[in-house]
This record gives structure tokens, C-alpha cells and sequence, in this order.
């Protein structure tokens, strides 16, 4: 399941890249038949460079990754999956390099989410922009697991720094965190505070770009968030992208960041969360210089 590309379709730029994270809803949900022509449609239209999906299922009869993200995709697959064939990918336009994972298996009560983990990969973006070290963050879902996902957070930061290096600058995290931004572990990401003697600083791309609007993923205005497990929801943003920072700040400037899927398509809701798509481009002046 790792490393199969199709057919390499290059960036329309090598000096942007566009990144975004969709959690699709298990296709045992509603309508998947109705959902994947949204998802598909508006995944194609936006062409992210590389995407970070959750609960796509997967399985040697059906290949969701294939019919949502199409052709022109290398496919790196998370380390743990649902009997069901539940799980995450990454998929990148350009091949990987390097390639680590962690199935979370040291960080407390995971039985509750049978497909959090981390993939972080190398990206061999052209240049001028050169390698990036992208990092997919799954944690494990339930409300009252935050200590759990204080320990998976810090356990995918040491995995991105051990990549830091060897001509790989700047690094992405990105995902469904499962926690709102005052939580321990986003404040985490965010440089906020530090967890187990360690500490790292990303900046986030929404809060970036919006920094007044709280930006729900996770929402009752969508019906199937309503309809589903959790209908008391009263919405919280989980889904990020988040750029590292080295000394002097983010090495990558944030251009935009926009929800996707927020409005029905002919009736048809894309899934329970709403997309994240960021666009980052080199910084005209890198930190740590001076004119």
C-alpha cells in the first residue's frame, strides 16, 4: 500500500505548493455513492500537490484512495487500519523519499481509534523549493483522550525533526487532530506550550490567514455532523495545516487557506468535516536575514 504511484502529474509551479487535509467519513456513512463524486469533483478542482486523507477505506476489492483522488498520485499508507479497511493516507504529485511512521502504540488508550498514527515522508518538491518534509497527524478521536493525544503529538514532532536536515528545510504538518486550538496538544504545535521536556513551534495556516475567524471543520451547520454519532456537536476546528517555524519564524509564507466542501452539491453534502486547503510559497526574504 506505500509507494505505488499511477501517473506522476507535475505542480502547475514548483515555487507553490497547495496542501490540504480531508477527512472523507467512513463510506459506510450516507450516501458514499453521492459523496465521492463531490469529494472527487472538488478535490480535482482545487489540485492540492499533496493531500492528507482520513477515513478512506481501502482493500484489495475497493480502492477508495483511487476513486476519490484519481490518477497522477504516489501513496503513502498509515501504519494501522480498521478491520473494515478504514484508514489515512498521504499522497503527493512528486515521489518520496524517506519514509517513517509510528502506530501510536506506546501512547495510552488507542483500542477507541483503530487507525490514528503518523506517516511523515520526504516530498521531493523541485526546485527552487526543494525537498519538504511532510507530516500526516492522526490522533485518536474521543473527547476525553487528550493526554493521549498530548503524547502522540509530541511522539509525531520528535519523527519530523529526526527528518529536519539532509537538505529538507521546511516542514508541513497537517491533518485531523481531533482537538480545538486551546487544547494542550495544538497549543503544542503552535509553540503554545511545551509537553514532555520538549517543545516546537508550527505556525497554523487558517489562523494565519484568518486570524478572526474561528474557522469550524467539525460543525453542526452540517447536516452530517447532525445526523451522525456526535449530534449535540457544537463546533470546533480539528482539521490544520501548519507550517514548522525554525529561529526566526515559518519557513514558508502562507499565501491562503480556505474550508472546503462548506455547501451541498446538488443536495449532497461532500462529508462531516470541511476540507482545509493551503497554498504556501517561498518567502521573499527567509528569517534570520537582514536588509
Amino acid at each position: 500500500m506505500d509507494h505505488r504511484p499511477t501517473a506522476v502529474a507535475e505542480s502547475s509551479t514548483s515555487r507553490r505548493v497547495r496542501m490540504m487535509t480531508v477527512n472523507v467519513l467512513d463510506a459506510g456513512h450516507a450516501d458514499w455513492g453521492d459523496r465521492r463524486r463531490v469529494l472527487a469533483a472538488g478535490i480535482a478542482q482545487a489540485r492540492p500537490d499533496v493531500v492528507a486523507v482520513q477515513e478512506i477505506v481501502r482493500s484489495a476489492e475497493y480502492d477508495g484512495v483511487r476513486d476519490v483522488l484519481g490518477e497522477g498520485w504516489h501513496v503513502v499508507a498509515h501504519p494501522r487500519w480498521s478491520r473494515g479497511g478504514v484508514g489515512a493516507v498521504l499522497a503527493s504529485r512528486w515521489p518520496f523519499g524517506t519514509v517513517k511512521k509510528d502506530a501510536f502504540r506506546e501512547t495510552g488508550r488507542i483500542e477507541a481509534a483503530p487507525w490514528c498514527g503518523v506517516v511523515v515522508a520526504q516530498v521531493a518538491v523541485p526546485a527552487p523549493f526543494g525537498p519538504l518534509v511532510v507530516a500526516h497527524h492522526k490522533p485518536s478521536w474521543p473527547r476525553g483522550h487528550e493526554h493521549e493525544r498530548e503524547r502522540q503529538a509530541v511522539t509525531a514532532a520528535r519523527l519530523v525533526e529526526s527528518m529536519i536536515g539532509e537538505g529538507c528545510r521546511h516542514a508541513v504538518v497537517l491533518g485531523d487532530f481531533d482537538a480545538a486550538p486551546d487544547s494542550a496538544s495544538v497549543r503544542f504545535w503552535q509553540g503554545r506550550q511545551s509537553l514532555d521536556q520538549m517543545s516546537v513551534c508550527y505556525r497554523d495556516a487558517w489562523e494565519a490567514a484568518h486570524p478572526d475567524d474561528p474557522g469550524h471543520t467539525f460543525s453542526p451547520d452540517n447536516p452530517l455532523v447532525q445526523q451522525g454519532d456526535m449530534p449535540r456537536e457544537e463546533g470546533r476546528r480539528i482539521d490544520y495545516v501548519m507550517v514548522r517555524c525554525d529561529d526566526h519564524g515559518p519557513t514558508l509564507e502562507v499565501e491562503r487557506c480556505e474550508r472546503m466542501f462548506t455547501q451541498p452539491v446538488e443536495g449532497v453534502w461532500a462529508s462531516d468535516h470541511f476540507g482545509l486547503l493551503a497554498e504556501m510559497c517561498l518567502p521573499a526574504r527567509p528569517g534570520g536575514s537582514r536588509t
